[in-house]
């Protein structure tokens, strides 16, 4: 996979404590997925932010091709050179893939750590509790997913909230959810599908 990745120096400003830094951002390649806040780092920080990246997106291909372990090792890497918010996330989908969705929901509170604003770990700690059972505890953190200030995707966690209400009982709670997905994300197939099947059992 080709990732169209970028290194970007918006600005430099002089910080008398710590010298000179610059303005970094970074994209995943994956979306419109960025990797990392976008922060002030010196030179040294940038760098390994950098190496931090290029562990991720390896870490991403491995995942992708199912070599699960290797991706798990590197998305390791990828948080020993420079922790980010995505780079717990992403492990923890790996656990997931894997079978240790405790593990992947360890991995989701670390991210939030890293980085409260990033939304994706609220929604996968939710999507992890809907597959352990775990409907009225999932029902806070997509909550809180549909509020993150730094997420590209809010139709997911009303989705999921629409699957919570669903396996509640509560029809009409569902419907407002997926409907909610849906406005979000009009091509969202999985949605639609969903608003559609449960709307036909209740006429």
């Amino acid at each position: 996979m080709n990732f169209a990745t970028g290194f970007d120096i918006m600005k430099e400003e002089t910080n008398i404590e710590n010298g000179q830094k610059q303005f970094v951002v970074l994209h995943t390649g994956i979306g419109e997925m960025p990797f990392g806040r976008e922060e002030f780092l010196t030179e040294e920080e940038a760098e390994r932010k950098q190496s931090a990246l290029r562990f991720f997106q390896q870490a991403y291909e491995a995942q992708m091709r199912g070599d699960l372990d290797e991706a798990a090792d590197l998305y390791k890497q990828s948080i020993e050179a420079f922790p980010t918010a995505e780079a717990h996330t992403f492990l923890g989908w790996t656990y997931s893939f894997m079978g240790l969705p405790d593990d992947a929901i360890e991995e989701c509170h670390r991210a939030i750590e890293v980085d409260p604003d990033f939304g994706n770990p609220y929604n996968d700690i939710g999507a992890y509790l809907i597959e352990k059972g775990e409907h009225h505890l999932a029902i806070e953190w997509l909550e809180r997913a549909k509020k993150a200030v730094r997420y590209e995707a809010h139709f997911y966690p009303c989705f999921n909230l629409g699957r919570v209400y669903e396996a509640k009982g509560k029809w009409f709670d569902a419907l407002r959810e997926y409907k909610a997905a849906i406005d979000l994300n009009p091509n969202y197939k999985v949605a639609i599908k969903a608003f559609r099947t449960l709307q036909s059992k209740l006429n």
